[in-house]
């Protein structure tokens, strides 16, 4: 594998350092960033990024020009996410339409379905949120009890899902309903586009722990949406939800691993000024360094995981069981970091804030580590798949 990049692309690379540079938001990423108490003003300013995003050329970046992109290649879009993930750039708030929907239109859409929805998910006009998991349905997401009904030229939408991110921001969701209560687990399940300003949308806020406020329940109460609103056709929605979760598994690595490097870089940081049990610095610890060391090694291997699973997109033009090798692997090593953050930081790991020693951020590695080994398929699920399609072993 050439690990290197042509001379067109490093200056594409530099367009995009100087681009994000000027135009990040003052204080983004630091403790000194105030966010906006109002929860319409945070979604209007990361709404203004997605515009930004655009304007300046980095929205679609590998998209065909005919339906919004910028017609170059998954090169200058692992570019972009690596520079982004340096400066710890904001993802705005339509990254689910970007990153899951988007791709998920090109590969299985109608060109009615890309003309409509594909230009306004890059502008910043339509802000989507993904409509998968339910009370009942999270690793199991076959077990998904949410129907639709066909009724005339209208489908009638009756269910709840849960930890839907940004439903509160969203004007469309892309919802899993079951279409064929009769069919097997796997099958009559089809994919929806579901306005969120239909009749019979209700929005119910989950306030997290750390104080984020981004998931949320959403019930469907005889929503009634237009018959065309199916992606990949009736009762083939599970066939394209699992490219929707390949592209969640696979191809964010690489902008990840360049925001792990930055937290390893403040945790190594911190370990140069706590002390360990014994009294001396952390860093200077024979275990610490060891597990620092670890932690090191797999962000280099899983930039090395990253770069070979946007080659087998570019190559094959899809993502195979594969992908959930590489989700495995970060979200193992993300949550090694959070063990490790609270480990170094000892006694002081229970205060958690601006004033901490931390400043609360290595908490906030701990919690969301152990959210990522659940969503786009938990741990478990993703060893399943490895174990039955990669290695072929017997359910």
């Amino acid at each position: 594998m050439d690990l290197s990049f042509t001379p067109e692309q490093e200056q594409y690379r530099q367009r995009v350092r100087e681009w994000l540079l000027e135009n990040i938001p003052e204080g983004w990423g630091t403790p000194q960033f105030e966010w906006p108490d109002d929860e319409k003003e945070r979604g209007a300013l990361l709404r203004e990024w997605d515009r930004k995003l655009y304007e300046g050329g980095f929205a679609g970046i590998s998209w065909p020009k005919e339906y919004g992109g910028q017609g170059l290649t998954h090169v200058e879009e692992i570019i972009y996410d690596e520079e982004a993930g340096k400066l710890n750039a904001p993802g705005g708030i339509n990254v689910l339409g970007k990153l899951l929907l988007g791709p998920t239109l090109l590969l299985f859409g109608s060109e009615e379905q890309k003309q409509r929805f594909l230009p306004p998910l890059l502008r910043g006009d339509e802000v989507w949120c993904q409509g998968f998991s339910e009370p009942n349905a999270g690793s199991d997401l076959a077990a998904l009890q949410t129907r639709a009904e066909l009724d005339g030229d209208e489908w009638v939408i009756n269910g709840q899902k849960v930890w839907t991110s940004y439903a509160h921001h969203a004007d469309w969701c892309f919802v899993l309903a079951r279409t064929d209560q009769e069919a097997p687990k796997h099958k009559g399940i089809s994919f929806f586009l579901v306005p969120m300003d239909s009749e019979g949308v209700t929005v119910r806020p989950l306030v997290q722990l750390n104080k984020n406020r981004d998931f949320n329940e959403v019930f469907f109460d005889n929503v009634r949406i237009s018959k065309d609103h199916v992606v990949g056709g009736v009762n083939n929605g599970w066939k394209v939800a699992m490219g929707t979760l390949g592209f969640e598994r696979g191809t964010l690595a690489l902008g990840r691993q360049v925001r792990f490097q930055n937290e390893f870089n403040e945790l190594a940081q911190l370990a140069g000024e706590m002390r360990a049990a014994d009294g001396t610095l952390v860093k200077d610890n024979p275990y610490f360094r060891q597990r620092l060391v670890e932690i090191f090694n797999d962000i280099r291997i899983m930039r090395y995981h990253g770069l070979k699973t946007i080659s087998q997109l570019l190559n094959e033009g899809k993502l195979g069981p594969e992908a959930s090798l590489q989700k495995l692997f970060w979200t193992t090593m993300h949550v090694n970091l959070g063990e490790v953050a609270m480990e170094v930081l000892g006694a002081e790991s229970p205060y958690w804030g601006k004033d901490s020693a931390s400043r609360g951020k290595m908490q906030d590695v701990y919690f969301s580590s152990r959210g990522a080994t659940i969503y786009a398929g938990s741990t478990q699920i993703q060893k399943n798949i490895i174990a039955e399609r990669i290695l072929g072993m017997p359910r």
